[in-house]
């Protein structure tokens, strides 16, 4: 199991070296009687601040998807009184970023808690009252007469992943260049 780090590993040996502070450059001072090539003494803008790329592992993106469909279905349930219909519409990106973020060495299970996550929040809007007979009733006929919501969902989730794969297995196929 690939596990990645944000920060770089401080080795036995490179904590025996003693560390040299670094001098910040001489920003008037062109080296060689050359200008710098970077615009001289221009201000860089500052980078634009990115949206953080959370990386879930399976079981990670699983939880995600169900704790993120009963929610939906808890929003679909106030708002729009258990409306089936704005539960399969609230899938769709649940599905997309359950694929989206989860990280490269588990993304065959995206597609695969998908339909679990619809499952498991369908169950406070499946309309079943009474006993768990028909609360397991209810949950069998939403699923079945909303499949199409779940196909979808699931369909958009394997394409993005298979997108993703295809764009790891292109970079990793590309020549390193060296400098």
């Amino acid at each position: 199991m690939e596990h990645y780090r944000t920060r770089s590993v401080d080795h036995p040996q490179r904590q025996q070296q003693p560390q040299q502070p670094r001098r910040p450059a001489p920003e008037a001072q062109p080296i060689g009687g050359v200008p710098a090539q970077g615009g001289g003494g221009r201000p860089r803008p500052a980078p634009a601040r990115r949206l953080p790329r959370p990386r879930l592992t399976g079981l990670g993106g699983g939880l995600f998807a169900c704790v993120a469909m009963t929610l939906a279905a808890g929003i679909t349930w106030l708002l729009f009184g258990g409306s089936l219909f704005a539960y399969g519409l609230l899938f769709l990106p649940v599905s997309a970023a359950t694929a989206l973020w989860v990280r490269p060495a588990d993304l065959i299970t995206a597609p695969i808690s998908a339909p679990i996550a619809f499952a498991a929040g369908v169950w406070p809007i499946s309309g079943g009252s009474g006993g768990f007979g028909a609360e397991l009733m209810g949950i069998v006929s939403a699923l079945s007469l909303h499949a199409g919501w779940l196909y979808g969902g699931t369909l958009v989730s394997a394409l993005i992943v298979v997108v993703r794969k295809a764009v790891l297995i292109s970079r990793r196929r590309l020549p390193r260049r060296t400098a």
